[in-house]
């Protein structure tokens, strides 16, 4: 297994991005300000991106495994690298994420703990509805974990 640094061409990862943010217009306000990460098992696996909110501040903006290799760890793997990459870097990393269970304990695992949430974010920036294993996504959860 290898995770790759990612500074250019970041397009190229556009299909998988779209499975964790359904619009390329999303995807295009944040993929070229922040870093991305590509993790490989013989081929491509998994991607994510994060950007810098402020000096103490990371924000994980997407994150996405294929289907077939979803529940594999792959994830997971991806989530903790990026975490250990930004220790020292920042005090917190945030996310932003639909108000689904099995998403939310997916974080949770991951070390991430509830902060805010904003009031029908999906349904004021996206123009059509959004589901998520049969919820429709309205509200936007954040979540956000310590680095130090």
């Amino acid at each position: 297994m290898e995770i790759r640094y990612i500074s250019e061409n970041k397009k190229q990862f556009l299909d998988l991005l779209l499975l964790g943010d359904e619009s390329e217009d999303m995807i295009d306000l944040y993929l070229d300000k922040g870093d991305m990460f590509a993790l490989y098992d013989d081929n491509l696996k998994a991607v994510c991106s994060v950007t810098q909110e402020n000096n103490t501040t990371c924000e994980l903006k997407n994150i996405a495994v294929y289907e077939q290799f979803q529940r594999q760890g792959y994830g997971a793997t991806l989530m903790r690298y990026i975490t250990d990459h930004y220790k020292g870097k920042y005090e917190t990393m945030i996310l932003g994420t639909g108000d689904v269970p099995s998403i939310l304990s997916f974080y949770k695992k991951c070390g991430f703990e509830p902060s805010h949430r904003i009031k029908n974010f999906f349904t004021d920036n996206y123009d059509h509805p959004m589901f998520e294993e049969g919820v429709q996504l309205i509200d936007m959860v954040y979540l956000k974990k310590n680095l130090k």
